[in-house]
């Protein structure tokens, strides 16, 4: 029998409602994943078949350790659960109604990288220079359409109104019909295609409504429109549905995130039941006092009070500094009297961030004092060149008509096969109508391609294919890791003799071992099995809380965590808000909803800190702190004034830079292992900071010329001038 003594009131009416649809409002802290782990059990215990319910999360990380809770409350049953992100979920469907969607089941998934490939590509074939028409922005605006559910002819008939809007139109359209010959869907489409799919399907649809007796949604408020239209489509308004989540959490406006879904479920659901959790577990009273005194400015919300049981603790410190140097060296001065005075280790510490930027003064210093720290959701592992090329020889032997895979393998390891030559391939397989797959075994009729060149591409053809029959004979892990070896990779990589070259090694390994633990793990499971969980991986999903080291973040990533001590830098205007005076109101509101979540993560301490003046985009700004330090209540805080004290010796605007650039990482200029290109930044012993304008030549007789400060042009011997390159 379950024991539901250990939840508080409001948690216990939540788990025991089953009545109708259901709204949980989970504060900060408030015990959120408790208490969907609980429901889970107490549905089962009711006699819920545990695969008719359904469970869907935000992150791969998130759904795990809900199941792992589940299993302790109910036992293997939680393995009969339909438990997943959105995304996992829903491909699952995909691929086993494929064909309705004419799909294959063994569709590729394209990760962020992969679309902006694909983008670029498509411009190119359209002959839009991309200095006129950027990848990253157009990939951007098609996701977002996207994930408004604006399909390119709806686009077309209601939004376009510019000739660059035409000109993203075009390439929308060549996008979609690419992926689809390509037999590969992006993140959007995972959502888009099942609600293409039950719209045209009423009988799938009903199949699954019958499967699924009970659907839960956690971190609602962070749905998008295609989100909240398949819980829709999948439950009935007086369905059972229970969504758990918190509006004064709402952050992700910018990837779709549509606040107005949390705040609209009771009207969109009838006989919907709200519930309240406002017990919060993790931060002290002050630190909620605080966080309360910001949050209730916002307009658009629905109303609650946190409070706790939890000590009243100390008040939260308003940190005054110079400039972000200072700043950066008041936060290193308190981790380590926090490390002396209350025996506190580097991983209690989080300093919290509105901007990536921001983390590089913090760096420098934390270098010099020898404070260990780690940037967390930098560039992510599976997003590593050496790991993605990898992982594109996996998904071209699952699927070999995925053409963004095969282009991105084509020519590594380095065999020959030149960009002239995958051009010709593509141009013959559109005149006839193959894929880049077929062509390579047509590769002989493909004019202007040199012998030699052509054997480079049968040889390579052949290799695939090769593996492609492995795949069915292998494990997955006895499969890669023979790939591996064949390709050389591991050797191509120590013959690079440098840092970079161990690193990539030790990149590979990991990856190897990760595609074995898995294979153990699921030893029946499929090269398909694999890329569908990889597809879907991020960083997020991995655990540090066995390093020790100072976290240094995004309040963005930061958010589901929770440290001891937490720092929110920069609280400045224009850098926290990241807005002006021309922001719209609801810019500001979710700006303050990010302040309020950077608050709550915090369990004993919290410090505010902002500069006087800051440099950035190439000047010294000065800088007004942030209106939501002015909504808090001055009783509430205390002041440290370690920077003001003093002079803030504000540098001139060349001092700065000689500065920024000699306590850069340099390395000294050498001709095997730093590729000087036009546009690098150099310093010269003499001549000062300038930047590479022409290189010619090659080897010992390579020669350059730099533009050094006060337009002083420069013709170097690249062999004599000892040069310091920004590494």
């Amino acid at each position: 029998m379950l024991n539901l003594k250990s939840l508080n009131p409001q948690q216990r009416k939540a788990i025991e409602y089953d009545e109708g649809p259901a709204l949980i409002i989970a504060g900060a802290g408030s015990g959120k994943t408790r208490v969907l782990t609980y429901k889970v059990a107490y549905l089962v215990e009711q006699g819920y078949e545990p695969d008719s319910i359904l469970a869907l999360t935000f992150t791969r990380k998130a759904a795990l350790e809900m199941k792992e809770r589940t299993k302790k409350l109910i036992g293997s049953k939680a393995d009969q659960i339909w438990m997943g992100t959105f995304h996992s979920v829903f491909s699952r469907f995909l691929r086993s109604e494929a064909a309705h969607i004419n799909y294959e089941p063994n569709f590729s998934i394209y990760d962020t990288e992969d679309s902006h490939s694909l983008v670029s590509n498509v411009l190119e074939s359209l002959k839009l220079s991309p200095d006129n028409y950027n990848p990253g922005s157009i990939r951007h605006r098609i996701s977002y359409l996207k994930n408004h559910m604006i399909s390119p002819e709806k686009f077309k008939k209601n939004y376009i109104s510019t000739f660059p809007e035409q000109k993203v139109f075009e390439v929308y359209v060549e996008y979609q019909k690419r992926l689809r010959e390509n037999n590969s869907m992006d993140f959007d489409d995972l959502l888009l295609k099942p609600i293409e799919l039950f719209s045209n399907n009423p009988k799938i649809l009903t199949k699954y409504r019958k499967k699924f007796s009970y659907i839960l949604v956690d971190e609602f408020q962070d749905t998008n429109k295609a989100q909240y239209e398949l819980l829709k489509l999948m439950s009935s308004k007086d369905g059972k549905i229970t969504a758990v989540g918190d509006d004064a959490q709402s952050i992700y406006s910018w990837r779709g995130a549509d606040i107005t879904n949390i705040l609209n479920f009771e009207k969109d659901f009838s006989k919907c039941k709200v519930f309240r959790l406002e017990q919060n577990y993790r931060s002290t009273k002050s630190i909620l006092a605080v966080a309360d005194c910001v949050i209730k400015n916002n307009k658009d919300q629905i109303q609650k009070t946190l409070w706790t049981d939890n000590p009243q603790g100390e008040a939260v410190t308003l940190i005054k500094c110079s400039d972000e140097k200072d700043e950066a060296y008041q936060i290193s001065r308190v981790i380590k009297n926090e490390i002396t005075t209350n025996k506190r280790q580097l991983k209690d510490f989080a300093i919290l961030y509105r901007t990536n930027s921001q983390s590089r003064a913090l760096e420098d210093v934390f270098r010099r004092e020898k404070i260990a720290y780690a940037i967390i959701g930098g560039l992510e592992f599976y997003k590593r060149k050496e790991i993605k090329d990898l992982v594109a020889y996996l998904k071209v032997i699952n699927n070999n008509i995925d053409e963004e895979s095969l282009l991105r393998i084509m020519n590594f390891p380095q065999r020959g096969i030149g960009v002239t030559t995958i051009q010709r391939m593509i141009v013959f397989a559109r005149k006839h109508e193959i894929t880049l797959f077929e062509t390579m075994s047509r590769v002989f009729e493909v004019i202007d391609i040199k012998e030699r060149i052509q054997k480079n591409v049968k040889n390579f053809k052949v290799l695939l294919d090769k593996y492609m029959i492995l795949k069915d004979e292998l494990s997955v892990g006895e499969m890669t890791r023979a790939l591996v070896d064949e390709l050389g990779i591991i050797s191509l990589f120590k013959d690079e003799k440098s840092v970079e070259g161990r690193q990539k090694i030790e990149n590979v390994q990991e990856l190897l071992s990760s595609i074995m633990q898995f294979s153990n793990q699921n030893p029946k499971a499929a090269l398909g099995d694999y890329l569908q969980e990889v597809s879907l991986m991020t960083d997020t999903d991995s655990n540090n809380a066995e390093r020790n080291f100072v976290s240094l973040q995004t309040v963005h990533s930061a958010k589901g965590l929770e440290y001891p001590v937490v720092f929110l830098s920069g609280c400045e205007e224009d850098i926290f808000p990241l807005s002006n005076k021309f922001s719209t109101d609801a810019t500001v509101q979710e700006e303050r909803r990010l302040f309020y979540v950077a608050l709550t993560r915090a369990m004993e301490k919290a410090y505010l800190s902002h500069a006087r003046s800051r440099y950035r985009f190439g000047e010294v700004a000065y800088q007004n702190r942030s209106r939501f330090i002015d909504e808090i209540s001055p009783d509430l805080c205390c002041e440290l004034n370690g920077g003001l004290g003093k002079k803030a010796n504000r540098k001139s605007k060349k001092e700065i830079y000689y500065e920024y650039f000699e306590n850069m990482d340099y390395v000294d200029f050498n001709q095997e292992n730093i590729d000087l290109k036009v546009g690098v930044r150099v310093m010269h012993d003499k001549f000062g900071l300038g930047k590479v304008i022409h290189v010619v030549g090659a080897g010992e007789a390579q020669r350059v010329t730099v533009s050094f400060e006060g337009n002083n042009v420069k013709q170097l011997m690249i062999k004599y001038a000892k040069l310091k390159v920004l590494s």
